[in-house]
């Protein structure tokens, strides 16, 4: 059995984090360590039937995140390690929905079209915890399908470097609302320190995204999530967030146009792989073009998001040391 403390956190109604940077730290915790937390869903829970269209709820803000999370003796230069060892959903139900000038196949208000925004609807998704699926219900006929669950986090991040404070609705290189499927429980999320503390934090919680969140909204829930928390001193900086399972490791890049977070991911990963390889920085660049797997995380968000996965069997060494199988070996003995 694993000795590392465990610290349970359930938020109060006004202690969720709506930015990533600016919030005051709600725990200081010293890793590594066990976080047992609660996070509410992307509407601050606020949906509950086919009715609750977020337009007439008066919703100020959109992705409360749980935390953040004072790291000590974390500090700019580091590397925090977040090891999802469960996610699981906190109600026997999400939601999801159409947003006016907002997803991407529609007329936003930086792609601005005459034609009317689609019509908004909200879709609640029953879940069956025993069978693992989500129904799909179809508002406009009697179609049902069901889905696997499977849980992830869209949003995981740390306080931007330079002051900054950002919506909880971005990705940027200090992580944030990436809403990559990736982010999984077996997953470690890799997180470039930019303030004293890193200021952690996490939330919009999905039972089941496909690639690219092509309406903008997921199935969304709240969830009970365990994660272990590490920091990687003395280590190279990384500069984007990069993830790692127990067969690939990816970078994660967040822009417009969508062309360069493509260009950000890769570019990440053949410096990545060249670091791991001992490999000149064009061999990289051949060696990551002929194997990367290049999935879509968002292409909806303030900034979209494209992830570069890369087989870890073509590499020589560990990322960031083994610390992945590390925090493996810990969540097994929790």
């Amino acid at each position: 059995m694993s000795d590392l403390e465990v610290i349970t956190y359930r938020p109060g109604p006004g202690e969720y984090a709506w930015t990533f940077g600016g919030a005051a730290p709600v725990r200081t915790i010293k890793a590594p360590v066990v976080l047992e937390v609660y996070t509410e869903d992307c509407f601050a829970g606020r949906v509950h039937s086919e009715e609750d269209l977020v337009s007439r709820l008066n919703i100020t803000g959109l992705n409360p995140q749980t935390g953040p999370f004072y790291i000590e003796g974390a500090e700019p230069g580091d590397t925090v390690a977040v090891h999802f060892v469960s996610i699981e959903p906190a109600r026997d139900w999400g939601a999801s929905t159409t947003v006016p000038l907002f997803g991407a196949l529609t007329g936003t208000h930086l792609t601005a079209l005459l034609n009317e925004p689609l019509e908004e609807l909200m879709w609640i998704w029953q879940f069956d915890r025993a069978a693992r699926t989500c129904r799909f219900s179809a508002r406009k006929s009697d179609f049902t399908a069901d889905l696997p669950i499977e849980p992830m986090h869209g949003t995981v991040g740390v306080a931007p470097a330079g002051g900054e404070v950002r919506s909880a609705l971005v990705p940027e290189a200090f992580g944030g609302n990436m809403d990559t499927p990736e982010m999984r429980a077996g997953t470690t999320c890799y997180l470039g320190v930019n303030v004293p503390g890193a200021l952690l934090s996490l939330g919009d919680g999905h039972a089941r995204q496909g690639e690219g969140e092509t309406c903008g909204v997921a199935v969304e829930t709240a969830m009970n999530t365990v994660i272990v928390v590490d920091l990687v001193k003395g280590s190279a900086p990384t500069p984007w967030p990069r993830l790692e399972t127990d067969t690939h490791i990816m970078s994660a890049g967040s822009a417009r146009p969508l062309e360069d977070a493509f260009r950000i991911a890769q570019h990440d990963m053949v410096t990545w792989v060249a670091e791991l390889c001992g490999l000149d920085p064009l061999d990289a660049y051949q060696l990551v073009t002929q194997a990367v797997q290049s999935p879509l995380a968002n292409v909806c968000d303030t900034n979209y998001t494209s992830v570069a996965k890369m087989p870890k069997r073509y590499l020589r060494k560990l990322a960031f040391d083994g610390i992945h199988d590390h925090l493996r070996g810990l969540a097994a003995g929790l």
